[in-house]
């Protein structure tokens, strides 16, 4: 009881108000901050909350009873139903989950009312947007076999390679990009742009990748003398995941190649291991989950014949894409620190250049679906081509200079900021 009363005595001001830590004049109604921001308005209830673990692990605060507003401040119905129906929580791994409420929302994105209005209801998701992977329609216009050799062209050069003459200054912009991507995963800030955001959704995560995203932050502040033994823990997670790689399916896979790959990018921006021979042999390794989850599709059937793909066929096939690109880039920083020449990815001709940013952002079937269409009258024939991007061959008469030019601009008007990086390590080194 004692504790009620402080708590009752020490709240000064609504909960927008108290987490905004802004004045609050305490309106009866509501109070003039809220009403002027179009902003639900509220007071803690009396009962002090408990914690509680829900399924996930994660911990979530409940009171016993039923929790009132207070009579001070009525709050409609339909502002409870909507606050109700728009507060979601998303869990990567084992780390804590991150709430985002209606409030946050209506505060960063909606507009500033001058006067309450009417409320807008936001519905959940539909059941078309549950995701259904167990039918893909893929297939590999390459011989992924030549991805598993890629360690070798560095030291045993294969006839007709192209060496690319990297600048130091694209060589540091690469490391540097490349490194971006490990301390955002580590600080758990969010995931690298090679993988799609429907992978760390708690429905549909595949194991390799949510351990990975777990066990990675472990490495956000190591102790000195202590990037060893972090080391040993994430190489004996890579050696799991090559181990019994080839049991997996075609999205398992493809989340142990995307996991295979944070996991050495750690060991090299972060822990230092490059030198050390388990990393070579890691490596290697990681090539041949690249070639293993490559042969089970780079490209919708779809895609091929420039129609619409089946949205789950397509973000499978995109994020394969997108994480060989990044290992090709991160190869390429391995060998520079090695003072060994960097070749063209030859082998990955003909694969779709990284796509529009609306495509990969889409967190709707629906809005895929209405993107995908766009996409599809802006390219009306195949869309560009990650060997667009490289030097234009000798033979190219003038128009067709003219037409790759053109077809890189439009592309250009759309990417994201992977695409963006990618053309700009290709245009200054390959005069793309």
């Amino acid at each position: 009881m004692k504790a009620a009363r402080y708590s009752t005595s020490r709240q000064k001001a609504c909960n927008s108000c108290s987490t905004a830590k802004a004045k609050c004049d305490r309106k009866v109604g509501c109070c003039t901050r809220c009403a002027s921001r179009g902003l639900s308005c509220s007071y803690p209830h009396l009962l002090l909350p408990t914690a509680s673990t829900d399924s996930t692990g994660g911990n979530t605060l409940s009171a016993p009873g039923d929790l009132l507003p207070s009579p001070e401040c009525e709050i409609p119905a339909a502002a409870d139903a909507r606050s109700a129906t728009t507060e979601s929580t998303l869990v990567i791994g084992d780390a804590s989950p991150i709430n985002s409420s209606f409030e946050t929302f209506a505060g960063n994105y909606l507009p500033k009312a001058k006067e309450p209005g009417p409320e807008i209801p936001i519905l959940p998701p539909t059941k078309s947007d549950t995701l259904d992977f167990s039918s893909l329609e893929l297939f590999s216009p390459i011989n992924v076999d030549d991805i598993s050799n890629r360690w070798l062209h560095a030291y045993i050069p294969v006839s007709g390679q192209k060496i690319k003459q990297y600048p130091p200054n694209i060589t540091s912009f690469i490391y540097r990009i490349l490194k971006s991507y490990v301390a955002v995963a580590i600080r758990g800030r969010g995931v690298p742009p090679f993988i799609h955001a429907s992978q760390v959704m708690s429905a549909s995560a595949s194991l390799p990748l949510s351990t990975c995203l777990s066990l990675i932050r472990i490495c956000e502040n190591p102790l000195p003398g202590s990037e060893g033994v972090a080391a040993d823990v994430l190489g004996r997670e890579m050696s799991n995941l090559f181990d019994h790689y080839m049991e997996y399916d075609n999205v398992t896979q493809l989340a142990a190649f995307q996991a295979y790959l944070i996991y050495s990018m750690v060991l090299f921006f972060r822990l230092s291991q490059i030198s050390s021979i388990s990393f070579r042999q890691a490596m290697m390794n990681l090539q041949q989950l690249a070639c293993s989850s490559s042969r089970g599709g780079l490209m919708c059937i779809a895609e091929q014949r420039h129609a619409r793909p089946k949205w789950e066929a397509w973000i499978v096939a995109e994020a394969k894409r997108r994480t060989l690109f990044a290992m090709y880039l991160f190869d390429s920083v391995l060998s520079s620190q090695d003072g060994l020449q960097t070749f063209l990815g030859t082998e990955l001709q003909g694969l779709p250049a990284p796509i529009s940013k609306h495509l990969w952002a889409s967190q709707t079937r629906q809005g895929w679906e209405t993107a995908y269409n766009i996409y599809l009258t802006d390219w009306l024939e195949e869309g560009l081509r990650i060997d667009e991007l490289w030097p234009m061959p000798a033979d190219l008469d003038e128009p067709a200079r003219l037409e790759r030019r053109n077809r890189v601009d439009i592309w250009l008007e759309s990417v994201d900021e992977f695409g963006t990086m990618i053309y700009t390590v290709t245009s200054c080194t390959h005069g793309g």
